[in-house]
């Protein structure tokens, strides 16, 4: 018996606040039940002088029974995790060594975060807070509440976790675990001494087992995450014919969307089927984010007002990996304080390298990498894409284009090779949000404080078998409606596309080659050139397609592609150059020289008019413009089948009109004069700073060390952040291209500065502008109101006089080691002093840059 007695810890004893930080959890069928036992220990730490710190989030009063000189923190609950958890956070770092913390109950959290998942990564954050500041905290559950998972990883934190029961006369606790080696006994409370007794004898532990059991009963069939017992009730509800209508206001909130706009969409078009066909296709909770938000709703759109598009569009099968996985992730990989940091105003920039870093290189729990083996078990080997869906990406006000990664998984090998491939693209789509680019967009669009989950879209690639190659017959953007009108008296409200062979990569990015086809939709077949050697030059050079066999995605030429291609592809793809098969055989050669166009798919008057109806009808739809991305497959007997991949608003320039230009002042041309080749909002406005990058010099200098001058670039644009100064670049070629050949390879947080951005062609080196209008660098500019200009050597340009700028002071010295070095090539001209101004008339397409002299 005394070795039994040894073996049972004085409960009372534990409890008291020591010296040793601990952590103690509370689950009680009631919160009452917790209320009665937490007022004795909470006056036990204040009677040692320990300062008490009650944590209030719940809806719902203060509990009447705290200690009168307890400091109350007030935090909002709200869907934002990370405000949440970083208020309480800090209030805990604040805290005076030796605080006891008293928190409302934690399963009040599901009404804000709808899953355990996020209880779990909240109590994960805060356990080491508490220890770093040396506090102690208690915490309460409700029973029933929580699935078996959640509680098991709840208590593998805390220090102390205690069963509360009670019956009509008693009230017991049975600790589940305690710090000390011991046998865990139920112990009773005594109202009278304020004590608890351990329960040895057989009538007292009849009598709390016989409390235990009305407890069980009361939360019977309980024990699952809130999250699934949500979804378990509203199907319930369903199948009996009730109505759901708050309940799917509840689901939009939680799954789909925060934008309010989104959201009446979403109502006005999804059934509850829809919702369970989203829920059952998800790795993990939370929100599926903006990118998969906009796809699927566009798709309703079509399945409901035009049936007989919609049976054109291939299946959805895409899984959603929901946003909760991306902040369980961080929690889990120990990055909570790294995030922290990085979200801080002195280490927005500075701490980003290291968090993304660490990101790549972390680990995802066996929990959500059996969900993955599902997924994985769904496509079977079927090529898929990871793509980013973060909760505030393609949302009416923000696009995010490009800002993010997408990364095509080949999907062949063994299992284990194939998970490992795609748990490496997720990491990559999470790293992404750490890229300059993106910091810089988030921050100047004043979202850097907001929570910014990374939800996903994993989706089967569309496409067909050719051999080794896995690809689409065609992708590409469209656009509902076209402000840029490249083709005379075409109607920008028959929309427009951006068309490639391939996968769609080379419709959206500026590389090498990437010449889309231009197609508007009122005149399909219409081309903005004047020759078919323009035609030619100005086509497509490669297509992006997956190589199966070498797993990794890969460019082939036109040459190679027509090798494995069958015939009717080639029909649709490819056009003959004709001149030039007539020059070689008027020399006695005969070749045969194909370049890829698409004019077979354009020439198709039933696609390109489901095309025209698919985006007119979701524009109706949105009451608003939009742009989609998509793929277009066709069977050899001319069937074919599109793909709707993307959907968000159009972000669209809207003028109050034009301005009028004044004429020149004196006998001095001005420095730059053109019409038909500008793109943006009407504005006049006086310079302080011109960026001119020679040409010429530029195409001399050695491949290796083009990219420094967009290294440079970036210096000079972050130079002048914040300045209000309104700053002019004149490159050569295409801007922002990934092809230092085709022009500077600068990412748009190195121009995000400049408020007009002019693209020059030059001849002798041959760089060519390209307005690229529905590339992610032309989102950029509308929504970043960056005015555009195309310096061509035809009758678009009325006047360049770059010369003029020579005798202008330059600073370009002043940029460190490459200013120095690339001085002769990057020029920096002060001329704020010279009254030089430039004027942009939207309406006639005019661009006028007077510089005095």
């Amino acid at each position: 018996m005394s070795t039994l007695s040894s073996r049972i810890p004085d409960l009372n004893d534990l409890l008291r606040p020591g010296e040793t930080p601990a952590a103690v959890l509370w689950c009680a069928t009631e919160i009452g039940e917790y209320a009665s036992l937490i007022r004795p220990l909470a006056e036990s730490a204040a009677l040692s002088g320990r300062h008490i710190c009650y944590i209030h989030f719940a809806n719902q009063p203060l509990p009447v029974n705290i200690l009168p000189d307890t400091d109350v923190c007030e935090i909002t609950l709200s869907h934002r995790f990370e405000t949440f958890t970083v208020a309480v956070y800090e209030r805990i770092l604040r805290a005076e060594s030796r605080t006891l913390f008293l928190f409302d109950c934690l399963s009040e959290l599901q009404t804000a975060w709808a899953t355990d998942l996020m209880m779990v990564n909240f109590f994960r954050v805060i356990i080491p807070a508490l220890k770093t500041g040396n506090c102690s905290a208690h915490f309460p559950l409700l029973r029933g509440m929580h699935s078996e998972k959640a509680l098991s990883a709840l208590m593998e934190r805390a220090d102390y976790f205690l069963n509360i029961y009670a019956d009509f006369k008693n009230t017991w606790t049975r600790p589940e675990k305690l710090p000390v080696s011991a046998l865990c006994l139920p112990h009773i409370w005594s109202d009278s001494s304020q004590t608890f007794s351990p329960v040895t004898d057989g009538v007292l532990l009849s009598r709390f087992h016989h409390a235990l059991q009305m407890s069980e009963k009361m939360t019977r069939h309980q024990h699952m995450d809130s999250w699934d017992r949500f979804f378990a009730h509203v199907r319930s509800k369903y199948e009996y014919g009730e109505d759901l209508t708050e309940d799917c206001s509840r689901i939009c909130s939680i799954m789909m969307s925060r934008d309010l706009r989104m959201r009446d969409l979403i109502r006005e078009n999804f059934l509850p089927e829809d919702f369970f066909y989203i829920q059952e296709h998800m790795v993990g909770t939370g929100l599926i984010g903006g990118k998969a938000c906009g796809m699927l709703t566009a798709r309703k759109i079509i399945e409901n007002r035009q049936p007989d598009i919609f049976y054109r569009l291939e299946a959805q099968d895409s899984f959603f990996v929901g946003s909760d996985v991306y902040y369980t992730y961080l929690v889990e990989n120990d990055l909570w304080d790294l995030r922290v940091r990085q979200h801080s105003e002195e280490g927005y920039f500075s701490a980003a390298g290291e968090l993304k870093e660490r990101i790549l290189h972390g680990h995802f729990s066996e929990g959500i990498r059996e969900q993955l083996v599902h997924l994985l078990e769904y496509f079977g080997q079927s090529p898929v894409i990871v793509r980013s869906s973060s909760i505030l990406e393609d949302g009416f006000d923000n696009a995010f284009a490009g800002k993010y990664e997408s990364v095509f998984c080949p999907n062949a090998g063994t299992p284990d090779e194939r998970l490992s491939e795609l748990e490496n693209a997720i990491r990559i789509v999470y790293a992404s949000t750490l890229d300059m680019s993106a910091l810089d967009y988030r921050r100047r669009r004043g979202l850097d404080s907001r929570d910014e989950q990374m939800a996903l879209l994993v989706m089967r690639v569309s496409g067909s078998y050719l051999g080794n190659y896995f690809m689409p017959c065609a992708a590409g953007v469209g656009y509902s409606c076209s402000p840029y009108r490249f083709l005379p008296d075409m109607d920008p409200s028959a929309g427009m596309l951006r068309l490639v062979c391939g996968l769609g990569t080379s419709a959206v990015d500026r590389t090498e080659g990437s010449y889309p086809r231009l197609v508007n939709l009122d005149r399909p077949e219409a081309l903005p050139y004047s020759t078919a050697a323009e035609h030619h030059q100005y086509s497509q050079r490669h297509a992006e397609l997956i190589n199966r066999e070498a797993g990794m995605l890969q460019k082939v030429p036109v040459r190679e592609l027509e090798s494995f291609l069958p015939f009717y592809m080639q029909n649709l793809l490819l056009e003959h150059d004709l001149d030039a098969e007539r020059m070689f055989r008027e020399r006695g050669q005969y070749r045969s020289i194909t370049f890829l166009t698409c004019r077979g798919l354009v020439r198709n008057s039933s696609l390109m008019e489901t095309m025209r109806e698919m985006l007119k009808t979701i524009q109706d739809g949105y009451s608003h413009p939009v742009d989609i991305e998509f793929t277009i497959n066709v069977s050899a007997d001319g069937d074919y089948v599109v793909n709707l991949l993307q959907c968000r608003p159009l972000q669209v320039m809207q003028s109050d009109g034009g301005i009028l230009i004044p004429e020149h002042l004196d006998k001095t041309p001005p420095l730059l004069e053109c019409v038909h080749a500008s793109m943006g909002l009407s504005r006049a406005m006086q310079l302080d700073e011109i960026v001119y990058i020679d040409p010429v010099a530029y195409y001399e200098l050695p491949y290796a060390e083009k990219s420094r001058i967009a290294r440079l670039l970036g210096s000079v644009n972050w130079h002048f952040r914040d300045q209000g100064k309104n700053l002019m670049l004149l490159t050569p070629g295409r801007i922002g291209t990934s092809s230092p050949e085709l022009g500077v390879p600068a990412a748009f947080s190195d121009i995000s500065e400049f408020s007009v951005i002019c693209e020059i062609a030059e001849s002798r080196a041959g760089y060519q502008p390209e307005l690229s209008y529905g590339s992610h660098i032309f989102q950029d500019l509308v929504e970043a109101d960056i005015l555009y200009a195309a310096i061509f050597e035809n009758e678009k340009t009325r006047h360049f006089h770059p010369g003029q700028l020579a005798s202008l002071p330059d600073h370009t010295s002043d940029f460190g080691v490459d200013g120095i070095k690339y001085a002769g090539v990057v020029h920096v001209y002060d001329v704020s002093g010279t009254g030089c101004m430039l004027y942009h008339d939207m309406s006639e397409e005019r661009l006028l840059c007077w510089l005095p002299q």
